[in-house]
Order: structure tokens, then C-alpha cells, then sequence
């Protein structure tokens, strides 16, 4: 991982974009207070994306998750086009982040720079040099997780101030805890970033913003045209800045974007002439992937529907204990999930098995399970980890301030091809309808043989 040793480095080299501070002339010393809250999530999603981004994030990321079954059928195989991907959604991520340290650089003293000089980092125009090492980087990342954990425990603490506080009027009992728990409050504050100065806690997160989008560049230039030139000599880095003609992101046409095996294709460079490599033309040069699920807005309904399968499954192995209802109530959830074009498929589907089986057996019944059970193998974690990253993306406040790795979205259904899911899924359906279907007329059966003796 790289970062800048050097705490003003990015100011001294973007020293021309400086703003003027209103401020400059006035000694008081303003804290960020309630935004704390708001700093504390962006450091969250920091030292994510710098754990996401370490050597054995990376190597689980190319050796598992791109080899799993689920993606590589659905998605792609091919690792150059999945690379991309990765680097558009992580790219994505410190996006948002350097937006947030851009509303809080505004009210700095010395630091109103910020958004001018990333956006000039990103598109290679100015020159920065920076120093790294690995000791500065654990120093920078333990102090987010520090100044996270901090405003997690005054988040936890303020509430319960406040729900002592609306027992009024308080019992005289309370009155005592109610005085402790305002000091304790008060003292988690002075020691957290509720009592850090606007430069200070943007100095800490630009400077890993500067040093989080170095590895970016690093580790995905071999399979991302376009992005800054970062030389790493003697212990030190740098951001060479491009020329008057620069290169952009491969653009790459639908038809090279099909989900499945691929070929690899060789990515067409457009030369532009004093454009930006990523600011303002990002989205244009973004892999452009068509029929996905994602893009129909299906990810979170199909990953619904695949996990109620693989719940009535169980229920119907006997694998989880299922009340009075419970499957009927489960088939019928799915079915009002499935959009009315799959709804159709299933139906259709059925009507064939219907017509070229006849009569089904118990080897036809145990094919269809050993079929469905296949396919939700692959298909099943794909929609956990699609429940998952939805979750991450409205989570509450608390839970923001975990910053571990999240989900990337190549390990969900957001890229997945729309027609090869939807097929996926209808063969799982359709499966556990014939085996409900087998064991429905088994139940006829025993009953009629049963009926027949008691006569």
C-alpha cells in the first residue's frame, strides 16, 4: 500500500490551487462536532477499501472470487474484463469519499483545496511525489480505526443519554447515573474526532485519499488504460503527469461484453487531446455491459427468489423443520416475486416436462434434486452476497461504521447476464415444482393403498 510520508506533501506540490481561507485571519478554533458522524463513516469506507486492496485481498480476490462458478458463468470469465469492473466499483467508492472530504475541506482554514487537487490528481495534470512505507501506513489506518471506534462507542453512549434524559421528570435515583453517564459523554467527546478541527481530520483522510488512489493506479494499469502513471523508486512514488494527448479507458462494444466464457480481446485505445482520463469522461469509458440484471433493476427480487428456493428446498429434504403452511406460503411468495415473463417460462417449462416424462418415478424425482441442488451450489451465493451488498448500501448508522471488506459488486447479480440467470432460475424452480409434483401423487398413492386395505 502506498501513502505519503510527508503530512503536507499534496499541499506543497498543489500549492496553486489554493483558496484563499476567510478564516486565515482568526484564531478560533472550529471543531467538526455532530459531523464527526459523517467523518467517521468516510473513514470507515477508507480503511475498507485499504484492506480490500492489500496483497491478500487481491490474491483471494483473482485465485477465488473470479474463479467462483457464479460469476463466471454469469458474468465473465475473463479476468482483464472482471479487473475492470472491480476498478470502476472501488473507483466509485473513493469517489464518494473524496465528496465528503471536499464538503468538509470548505469549512477548513488551510485546506480548501482538496476537491481542485484530486480532480487534477485523477486526471494527471499536475505532478505530486510522495514517500511510503508500511509503518506509515499501519500508523494512518490504526488512527481512523481509533477515531472510528471512538465515535461508535459516543454514538452508543449518546443514546443511552438520551433515553435517560426522556424520563422526565427523572427519578431522583436516576439522577446520579443521569450526571455520570453527561460526563462520560462529554469526555468520549473531547477525546474523539467531535473535537478535531476541520484541518485536521481532512488532512488525515486527503492524504489517504492521495495514498488509497496510488494503489489503484498500481494495481490495476495492467488491465485499465488511462489512468495516471505512478512510478514507485527507491521507496518513494510518484504521479507522472500526461501529456497534451492522453489515452483514455478502453471503450469496448456490447458485443465483447457477453456473459460466459470469453475471449480476450485486445481493448481499443482513443486518443483524446486535453481531456481527463476519468474525471468528466468516466461513465463514457466505463465497460458498457448490456442485458444484466442489474441494469433491469432484478438483482435484489432474482436473489430473493433464488434464496426462498433454496428455503423450500430444505423445508422439502427435510433439512429444516417447516410449520403448517410454511412450504405453501413459500411457493407462494416466489410466485408473486417472479415477474410475469418468467412466471410464463416456469409454466411453459413445466407443460413440456409434463409431456415428455408422463408419469414420474422416484430415479426422475431424485435427477430433479440432484439438478437443483446443483445449480443453487453456484447460484446460491451469488444471491447471499447480493442480499448482503444491498444491505451494506442502507445500513444504519451504527453498522456504517464497520470497516471491514465489503461486497464487491462482481460477487452479486448486478452484472450477471439477465438471460442465463433467468434460466438458472427457472431450472431450479421447475425442479422443486416436479419434485413437489412427485411426492404429492406418492402421498395420492400411499393414501388410495391405505384406503383400499381398511376396506
Amino acid at each position: 500500500m502506498v501513502v505519503p510520508i510527508n503530512p503536507k506533501a499534496w499541499l506543497a506540490d498543489s500549492r496553486h490551487l489554493a483558496v484563499p481561507s476567510s478564516a486565515s485571519g482568526t484564531s478560533k478554533r472550529s471543531t467538526i462536532g455532530i459531523l464527526a458522524f459523517e467523518s467517521a463513516t468516510t473513514m470507515s469506507r477508507l480503511v475498507s477499501l485499504h484492506h480490500t486492496l492489500s496483497d491478500p485481498s487481491l490474491r483471494l480476490l483473482r485465485s477465488d472470487t473470479m474463479r467462483s462458478p457464479g460469476i463466471a458463468y454469469l458474468t465473465s470469465t475473463d479476468q482483464h474484463f472482471l479487473f475492470h469492473l472491480v476498478f470502476s466499483d472501488m473507483l466509485s467508492d473513493l469517489d464518494s469519499s473524496a465528496a465528503a472530504v471536499s464538503r468538509l475541506s470548505s469549512r477548513c482554514r488551510s485546506r480548501k483545496s482538496f476537491s481542485l487537487t484530486y480532480t487534477h490528481l485523477k486526471s494527471g495534470r499536475i505532478p505530486i511525489t510522495h514517500s511510503y512505507s508500511s509503518k506509515e501506513i499501519n500508523r494512518r489506518v490504526k488512527q481512523m480505526e481509533k477515531n472510528i471506534a471512538l465515535v461508535a462507542e459516543l454514538l452508543e453512549e449518546m443514546e443511552i443519554l438520551d433515553n435517560m434524559e426522556k424520563k422526565k421528570p427523572p427519578p431522583t435515583a436516576l439522577e446520579a447515573q443521569l450526571k455520570s453517564q453527561r460526563k462520560k459523554v462529554a469526555r468520549i467527546k473531547e477525546e474523539s474526532l467531535w473535537s478535531k478541527t476541520f484541518d485536521e481530520v481532512v488532512s488525515l483522510m486527503s492524504r489517504s485519499i492521495i495514498s488509497i488512489f496510488a494503489r489503484i493506479c498500481i494495481v490495476f494499469s495492467p488491465f485499465v488504460t488511462g489512468l495516471p502513471p505512478v512510478i514507485v523508486r527507491g521507496g518513494r512514488f510518484s504521479f507522472t503527469p500526461f501529456g497534451s494527448r492522453c489515452r483514455i479507458y478502453p471503450r469496448l462494444s456490447g458485443r465483447q461484453h457477453a456473459s460466459g466464457p470469453m475471449e480476450r480481446y485486445l481493448p481499443k485505445e482513443v486518443a483524446i487531446r486535453n481531456s481527463c482520463p476519468i474525471i468528466g469522461r468516466g461513465r463514457e469509458t466505463e465497460p458498457k455491459i448490456t442485458n444484466t440484471v442489474g441494469r433491469a433493476g432484478l438483482a435484489t427480487r432474482y436473489a430473493n427468489v433464488v434464496l426462498t428456493a433454496e428455503r423450500l428446498l430444505r423445508m422439502r429434504c427435510g433439512e429444516q423443520e417447516a410449520e403448517e403452511g410454511e412450504e405453501a406460503a413459500a411457493r407462494e411468495e416466489i410466485y408473486r416475486q417472479l415477474p410475469i415473463n418468467l412466471q410464463g417460462m416456469v409454466k411453459g417449462k413445466l407443460m413440456e416436462r409434463w409431456r415428455e416424462r408422463g408419469l414420474a418415478d422416484v430415479e426422475l424425482a431424485k435427477g430433479w434434486k440432484e439438478a437443483v441442488e446443483r445449480i443453487l451450489r453456484w447460484l446460491g451465493p451469488v444471491a447471499r452476497d447480493t442480499v448482503t451488498w444491498q444491505e451494506e448500501k442502507t445500513l444504519d448508522r451504527r453498522r456504517r461504521l464497520e470497516a471491514r471488506p465489503k461486497i464487491l459488486a462482481i460477487q452479486t447479480l448486478e452484472f450477471s447476464d439477465k438471460e442465463k440467470t433467468e434460466t438458472a432460475i427457472v431450472e431450479v424452480l421447475v425442479g422443486i415444482s416436479c419434485m413437489c409434483w412427485y411426492d404429492g401423487r406418492t402421498a395420492e398413492a400411499a393414501a388410495r393403498r391405505g384406503g383400499r386395505r381398511d376396506r
